[in-house]
């Protein structure tokens, strides 16, 4: 857990780096998004699509993997 955490840490400090760096040359997000095509709404409408998609998916797949999983866990020997 604190190797996460560290790498969390880390990404942070190196985006804030970049992200000062590109906004001293006046770039903002909106213009590099724009570069590539997309606004800040529509990426927000395909993150908002993806997850509507996402979790339905998951909680249907959890309706078979969590009790197979229990059913294991419960016929292990005991200590592994």
């Amino acid at each position: 857990m604190l190797r996460f955490l560290s790498l969390v840490f880390k990404l942070a400090v190196v985006s804030l780096a970049v992200g000062a760096m590109l906004s001293l040359v006046d770039l903002t997000a909106a213009d590099l998004l724009a570069q590539i095509g997309l606004t800040p709404e529509r990426l927000w409408e395909a993150i908002v699509a993806s997850v509507n998609w996402a979790i339905p998916n998951i909680l249907l797949g959890a309706l078979i993997v969590v009790p197979v999983w229990f059913v294991i866990y419960l016929f292990r020997p005991p200590g592994s």
